[in-house]
């Protein structure tokens, strides 16, 4: 079985298993087996092993997103490319998030997920305060970047490896040595990558039997219309937007980029983790794709901080959910300012933890609606959060190859070659079988 088959099969089994140990427990046939299997299966096993997994997964995101970028940007240093590259970047991540936020808040109008639901009149919920976007901007370029590596700030770290990449093309037989130097360790840091990517099975069913064992089927049913509204337009922006802008930018195939991203998808459904998830999206979209290092390297990290298609989707509905518990009327106006308030928010809580609900709370405070109200779909926010995840990565991946095509840092032979690098364990016995015998 290939490994993209053993992920696949790993993720539907930590569901079902997760499922039947939530009904095991609510069924209660042994008095005190719900508190063992909690204990040493649940809280045990699962935990050390979907934790440990997660780790590793982040061990691996701070110096993959230096050495892609210092490679990147050091290989594009004297063609004068990155100016263009990274404004085509920002332009469709800006886009593609305001396209997510318009289509979510009509669908909500039409359907009307909050019409009949009665408000809880006991919701408390606490917002984090976002930062000024003075100090958001200032704090994009570090004071110490080796505080910034340690501490996993990505939009610094980024701001940080450009600028190297940079110095090293204009640095001459000096700066050669140090990009040779760095493009030997990005291949060490891929075979890295590989290496967790073996391990992979075991992490995803671990990460989803853990989650579906302590989060019932109830959650959802009594936001069903609310869930399934976000549901269906974060499916909708995938299946349609994405393939249409595709299409339209590139011309290739959207079949064959979406049928290529099922195991970065497995990766952000069980993490619910952009970041997490970045190591295995670049790999995809390198070795898959074909968007060649120099762009990939600058487009995927930065997509992983501030792209965030999938949370504009559910803020949209949110807010009209929201609104509509509370009895509230939207103007034109107040539609015009979500989608602008959302757009915006992308970019400038990017380096914020809880980033959604934080995004969330602005936009509601800046239309009007209580912030308490997001108390209100908490329960079956972390479901989303995992599909919102998937379909953020996939916009990363899009936006690379449109902007790599653009720039003809772009090869198409391993874009249409639906085999390639499908998994390592292909990878590998095909380069033994194709080598020639040693004499």
């Amino acid at each position: 079985m290939s490994l993209t088959s053993r992920i696949l099969l790993a993720m539907v089994a930590g569901v079902l298993v997760g499922s039947g140990l939530n009904a095991l427990f609510h069924i209660d046939l042994v008095p005190g087996l719900e508190g063992v299997i909690n204990t040493y299966l649940v809280g045990g096993l699962f935990d050390v092993v979907g934790r440990i997994f997660v780790a590793s997964l982040k061990l691996l995101v701070v110096p993959l997103v230096l050495v892609s970028l210092v490679c990147g940007s050091s290989s594009l240093g004297n063609s004068a490319r990155m100016g263009p590259i990274a404004g085509k970047t920002m332009l469709l991540y800006l886009v593609t998030t305001a396209i997510a936020v318009t289509v979510a808040l009509i669908a909500a109008v039409l359907i009307g997920p909050g019409e009949g639901v009665n408000l809880v009149s006991n919701v408390s919920f606490q917002a984090t305060p976002p930062p000024p976007l003075t100090d958001v901007l200032v704090n994009i370029f570090p004071t110490n970047p080796v505080r910034a590596m340690a501490e996993g700030k990505m939009l610094q770290i980024i701001v940080f490896a450009l600028l190297f990449g940079y110095a090293i093309s204009h640095a001459g037989e000096p700066g050669q040595r140090i990009a040779s130097f760095f493009r030997d360790l990005e291949a060490v840091v891929m075979k890295m990558v590989d290496v967790l990517m073996h391990l992979a099975p075991y992490g995803v069913f671990a990460l989803l039997a853990k989650l579906f064992s302590t989060m019932g089927i109830s959650a959802i049913l009594d936001l069903a219309t609310y869930f399934f509204t976000v549901l269906a337009v974060l499916l909708f922006h995938v299946l349609v937007t994405y393939s249409l802008l595709l299409k339209g930018l590139t011309g290739l195939s959207p079949r064959i980029l979406l049928s290529k991203m099922r195991p970065v998808w497995a990766f952000a459904f069980s993490t619910a983790s952009s970041g997490a998830t970045l190591p295995i999206t670049l790999r995809t979209v390198e070795n898959r794709l074909g968007v060649h290092n120099s762009v990939a390297g600058f487009t995927v990290p930065l997509g992983a901080t501030i792209n965030m298609d999938g949370t504009a989707i559910m803020q949209g509905v949110a807010t009209v959910f929201i609104a509509q518990v509370y009895g509230m009327d939207l103007s034109m106006g107040a539609y015009i300012m979500v989608v602008i308030t959302a757009t915006l928010a992308s970019i400038g809580t990017a380096a914020v933890p809880g980033v959604g609900l934080i995004t969330l709370a602005m936009v509601l405070s800046q239309v009007g609606i209580p912030v308490e109200g997001i108390a209100l779909i908490i329960g079956v926010d972390r479901l989303l959060d995992m599909v919102r995840t998937a379909v953020n990565v996939t916009g990363d991946s899009v936006v690379s190859v449109a902007v790599a095509r653009s720039e003809n840092q772009f090869d198409e032979e391993v874009f249409l070659d639906e085999r390639a690098n499908q998994d390592d364990d292909d990878s590998d016995s095909n380069a033994v079988s194709a080598s020639p015998p040693t004499v």
